[in-house]
């Protein structure tokens, strides 16, 4: 089993960090560059060149050059905020975007120069939404294949498109659920994008000018004593555009979770075995095409699992975390 580094963006434990593949860990404090008690919503991978991590947190956000063993806070019009969801372009990496939320206002801003300097795009969003209040952004999604085109999701306001690079944005009419919990976009072909909303997911092969739904709540082979599933995680794997993790649970955070993969864009979907049941939602993956056989699961109440065979087979890792809400990998 190669060692590996791991990198876990908790809420109110900042950074955690492991060089041994989980063996030992170290939390990522003020002589790293980084603050305590930090909640990091999420931490995004520079697509070439690895070593460089993004984290978002409840004032701006953070670069790190070295793995995650060191940060640097990013001065810039993103102090304020709370971020939530970081995308960055796979094609041109200084292209970037950010979305914030609750507490503070949900906003969305750009940036051209890898991260340096940010603007606020024009993207209208509730002020106020219900059962969460202030809304957040869930997950930002740039097209591997057209990378104008970017797909934001918010919790609870909907889900928004642009097709030219975060100039312009409009509402995507998909469902009367507003309650997006993430977005993926993969190469295919054909091309798919996902928008998963906390019950269904919806997907669109022609640039969101239709959409079909993947009927989850019958399709998903779970078993739970609640009425319905609730979906969190999703993930593109790297080395077949067909296939989809997914991470769900019985309720938010949920007492249970679960992991499943498709490898017909969602169609179907098999259930992984995992050998300890999570103690919540299945919330996050870890991934990286370095290796994708390599693959890190988080529950939302500090479960990591890993697996060296795309899914196949998964272990616990022996630390349990505190609330985890981002997770990924980097070879050593």
């Amino acid at each position: 089993m190669k060692d590996l580094t791991i990198v876990v963006g908790t809420i109110g434990q900042s950074i955690m960090r492991s060089e041994d593949s989980g063996k030992t860990w170290a939390r990522i404090g003020p002589r790293r560059g980084f603050a305590y008690e930090a909640s990091v919503r999420c931490v995004a991978m520079h697509p070439k060149r690895p070593n460089t991590l993004f984290a978002g947190t409840e004032r701006g956000l953070y670069r790190s050059e070295d793995a995650g063993a060191n940060w640097q806070y990013i001065d810039s019009a993103l102090n304020p905020y709370y971020i939530w969801a970081i995308g960055i372009d796979p094609v041109n990496p200084d292209n970037m975007f950010v979305g914030t939320g609750t507490p503070t206002p949900a906003m969305l801003f750009r940036s051209k120069d890898g991260g340096r300097t940010w603007e606020k795009r024009p993207v209208e969003i509730a002020a106020e939404c219900e059962a969460v209040g202030t809304p957040r952004f869930t997950g930002i999604a740039v097209d591997p294949v057209e990378p104008k085109n970017i797909w934001v999701g918010l919790e609870v306001d909907g889900a928004r498109h642009s097709s030219d690079g975060g100039e312009t944005w409009e509402l995507v009419e998909v469902t009367g659920r507003k309650d997006i919990h993430n977005v993926a976009v993969t190469a295919g072909p054909p091309k798919t994008v996902f928008i998963m909303a906390n019950r269904e997911i919806y997907a669109s092969t022609d640039n969101g000018a239709t959409w079909e739904t993947r009927g989850m709540q019958t399709s998903l082979p779970w078993e739970y004593p609640r009425k319905e599933t609730y979906l969190r995680g999703i993930a593109v794997d790297s080395a077949d555009p067909k296939s989809i993790l997914l991470g769900f649970g019985d309720f938010t955070p949920g007492s249970s979770g679960a992991i499943a993969r498709s490898n017909d864009f969602g169609k179907s979907w098999k259930l992984l075995p995992l050998p300890v049941e999570p103690n919540s939602t299945v919330w996050t993956f870890g991934t990286n095409p370095a290796d994708p056989n390599i693959l890190f699961a988080a529950s939302r109440y500090g479960y990591l699992y890993r697996s060296d065979d795309r899914g196949a087979s998964w272990e616990k890792l022996r630390r349990e975390l505190s609330e985890i809400a981002a997770v990924c990998w980097l070879p050593n």
